[in-house]
């Protein structure tokens, strides 16, 4: 399966504008995988802006 960059962008979340995985989904999910983290696109608007992936920011979402 190719992945479509250009449309991944636009439906992305992250406010976080140097970095370089942006619609590169896989990549991204992976990088955050590795530091775990999970990508900001789970996370609300308000609490992705924190720039905060921990899984335990996540789980307080739902609190």
């Amino acid at each position: 399966m190719d992945c479509n960059i250009s449309k991944n962008k636009e439906q992305c979340a992250c406010t976080y504008e140097p970095c370089s995985r942006k619609g590169r989904c896989c990549e991204c999910i992976a990088y955050h995988r590795k530091m775990n983290e999970l990508p900001g696109c789970v996370f609300p608007p308000e609490i992705e802006r924190t720039y905060d992936r921990s899984i335990r920011k996540f789980i307080a979402c739902f609190k």
